[in-house]
C-alpha cells in the first residue's frame, strides 16, 4: 500500500478519492494541493478554485447516466460505473445538512411537442442546490481534516517530475514579501515526493496538463471545441418541459458539418447566471438555489456547440473567449461605458435587461444591441446557435423575444491522455493517475466516480503493478468491438427524427439505494 498520496486539485474527483481512502483505513499520508481556499474562506466569486472545485460552487446537479459527462464506462464497464455513481451520490447525501431534501428526478416520457425540432435526453438527476453545496463543503472538509488529510491552500504547483515522483511548488522568500517586487516574491521551491499522484487540476489547470503532456511526451487524444452561450428567460415559457425534466437536454446534430448542439446545465426556480474567470477571461455558467426564499422564477441553460475538426481546440476556444471579452471597447463607443474594466462578457436581448446574481447584483456583462461582433468572434458558427434559438421559439411560442444570452460559455477540454483503463494511470507512468477535467470528465458525478475508482485501486493489493500487469492499453481496449459501444455525449446513439434526435428508451438499472 502506498505510503504517500499527493492530489493536485481539491475538486470533486480528489475529494471523493480522499474520502474513499479514509473510509477504508488508509494509513499513508494524503496531501491535497490547491490554488484556492478552504470552504470557510472561499469567497463566492472564486468559482473555479477552492475546496470541491467548480463543482462545489455550482448548483450541484448529480446526473445518473453513463453517457453524460465523459463516458466513465469505457474505462471500467457499465455496471462498475453505476456502482461508483452510487458512492458519489451517497457522499453528497452524507455531508448534506438535510439529506432528505436530495431527491431524484427520473423522467421517463419524451413529450411529442419536442420531436419535430429537437431530441431530448432523459436521465435521472439529483439537484443539491448552490446554497446547500456550501454547507456540504464545510462538513466534508471537516471530515477530511479530522481524517488526517493535509491541505496546502493558495498553492500553485510549479512543476512535476514524473520520472522521479516529485512535485514542486513555490516557497515565499524568508523575508517580508511586501518588500519584494512582485516578480521576485517567489524565489525557491518546496519539494514533495509521492508514491501515488492523482492529477485533478480542473478547468483551471488544463494548460498545465498540456505542458506536462508535451514535457513527458505523453500520448493524448485531442478533444473537440465546446463553446456557446448562456440562455436566460422567465421560467413560465419552459414550464411544460420542466415538468417532464428539471435538467432537460435538447439536442441537434449536423454530421456533415461536424457540429452538434445541446442545451446544458438547466437551472430553474431560483436560477442565476454566474460569472466564471479562467485564464483571466470571463465566461458564464448557471447556478440554482433550493430555498424558496431565493426563488426568482427564472430559467437559464447553456447552449453549447461541440465542433469537430478544429486544430488545437484549447487554443482556438481561448482566443475566441478573449476576443469576445475585449470586444466591449468597440461595443461601448457612444454609450458612455469607457470606465468598464477591459475584460467582460457580453449580453444581448431583444427586450430584456441582464439578470441579477443571487446577491442581487446585476450580472457583469456588457449590453450590446447587435450580434455582429459575436458572429465575427464565432467565425460563422453562431448561425447554429441562432437556428437553435429560433426553433425553441417554435416549440415554446410564448417565448417570442422574452429572452437574453450571455456570451460566451465555454467548456475547456483537456487533450485526453492515454491511461490504463482499470485505474486511470498513465500508460508511461503507472504511479500517476489523471481524473476529472484533466481526463475530459464533464460533471460532478463522473469526476467523483473517477476519483473513487483510483482510490479503490490504490487500496487494492495489486495496485502498485496495475499499469505493468495490463497487457493492453486503453487504445487496445477501445479497439475491441465488444468494448466500443458506449454512447457519445452528443448523441451517437440517437435516432434522427425530422431534423431532431430522440434517444431510445432505456431502463435505469439502479436508482436510490
Amino acid at each position: 500500500m502506498s505510503k504517500s498520496v499527493i492530489m493536485i486539485g481539491a475538486g470533486v474527483a480528489n475529494v471523493n478519492a480522499a474520502t474513499k481512502l479514509i473510509d477504508n483505513g488508509f494509513k499513508g499520508k494524503i496531501t491535497i494541493i490547491d490554488m484556492g481556499k478552504d470552504p470557510y474562506l472561499r469567497p463566492y466569486e472564486e468559482v473555479m478554485t477552492g475546496f470541491l472545485g467548480a463543482g462545489g460552487w455550482s448548483d450541484g446537479k448529480l446526473t445518473y447516466h453513463t453517457s453524460i459527462g465523459g463516458q466513465l464506462s469505457k474505462y471500467c464497464g457499465e455496471e462498475k460505473a453505476m456502482e461508483l455513481f452510487d458512492q458519489v451520490i451517497d457522499n453528497f447525501k452524507r455531508f448534506h445538512p438535510k439529506p432528505e431534501e436530495v431527491q431524484c428526478s427520473n423522467p421517463i416520457a419524451e413529450p411529442d411537442f419536442i420531436k419535430p425540432y429537437f431530441g431530448l435526453r432523459l436521465f435521472p438527476v439529483w439537484h443539491v442546490g448552490t446554497d446547500y453545496l456550501h454547507e456540504i463543503g464545510k462538513n466534508w472538509y471537516n471530515f477530511l481534516v479530522e481524517g488526517g488529510v493535509e491541505f496546502l491552500w493558495e498553492t500553485k504547483v510549479s512543476d512535476i517530475d514524473f520520472d522521479n515522483n516529485k512535485v514542486f511548488y513555490p516557497k515565499v522568500a524568508e523575508m517580508d514579501s511586501a518588500e519584494l517586487p512582485e516578480d521576485l516574491k517567489w524565489v525557491s521551491n518546496n519539494v514533495l515526493e509521492y508514491d501515488k499522484l492523482i492529477f485533478g487540476v480542473g478547468k483551471s489547470g488544463i494548460d498545465f496538463g498540456k505542458q506536462l503532456a508535451e514535457k513527458f511526451d505523453l500520448p493524448t487524444e485531442p478533444k473537440p471545441v465546446q463553446i456557446g452561450v448562456r440562455f436566460e428567460a422567465p421560467q413560465k415559457h419552459f414550464q411544460k418541459l420542466i415538468d417532464v425534466s428539471y435538467d432537460f437536454k435538447l439536442y441537434r446534430k449536423f454530421e456533415d458539418k461536424g457540429v452538434s448542439l445541446r442545451s446544458f446545465c438547466t437551472n430553474n426556480n431560483a436560477a442565476y447566471v454566474a460569472v466564471e474567470q479562467t485564464y483571466g477571461d470571463v465566461s458564464y455558467n448557471g447556478h440554482a438555489k433550493k430555498g424558496e426564499e431565493h426563488r426568482n422564477d427564472m430559467t437559464n441553460f447553456g447552449i453549447l456547440m461541440e465542433i469537430q475538426g478544429i486544430n488545437d481546440p484549447f487554443t482556438w476556444s481561448r482566443e475566441l473567449v478573449k476576443e469576445v471579452n475585449e470586444s466591449w471597447m468597440d461595443c461601448s463607443k457612444g454609450i458612455g461605458r469607457y470606465a468598464r474594466k477591459a475584460h467582460s462578457g457580453l449580453y444581448y436581448s431583444p427586450t430584456r435587461e441582464a439578470g441579477m446574481t443571487s446577491e442581487g447584483i446585476k450580472v457583469d456583462a456588457m449590453p450590446i444591441k447587435s450580434l455582429d461582433r459575436v458572429k465575427d468572434a464565432f467565425q460563422g458558427y453562431y448561425d447554429y446557435i441562432e437556428d437553435f434559438i429560433n426553433d425553441m421559439k417554435k416549440v415554446f411560442p410564448t417565448l417570442k423575444d422574452d429572452w437574453g444570452i450571455y456570451v460566451p460559455e465555454v467548456k475547456y477540454l483537456s487533450p485526453e491522455p492515454l491511461v490504463n483503463y482499470n485505474d486511470l494511470s498513465l500508460t508511461k507512468y503507472p504511479s500517476v493517475h489523471f481524473v476529472g477535467d484533466a481526463l475530459s470528465a464533464r460533471g460532478i458525478t463522473v469526476s467523483g466516480a473517477q476519483g473513487t475508482l483510483v482510490a479503490e485501486q490504490i487500496l487494492s493489493s495489486n495496485s502498485t503493478n496495475a499499469g505493468e500487469t495490463m497487457d493492453k492499453s486503453i487504445s487496445d481496449f477501445l479497439n475491441d468491438p465488444a468494448n466500443n459501444k458506449e454512447p457519445h455525449e452528443m448523441g451517437d446513439m440517437h435516432e434522427y427524427i425530422q431534423g431532431g434526435l430522440t434517444m431510445p428508451k432505456e431502463n435505469t438499472n439502479k436508482l436510490n439505494k
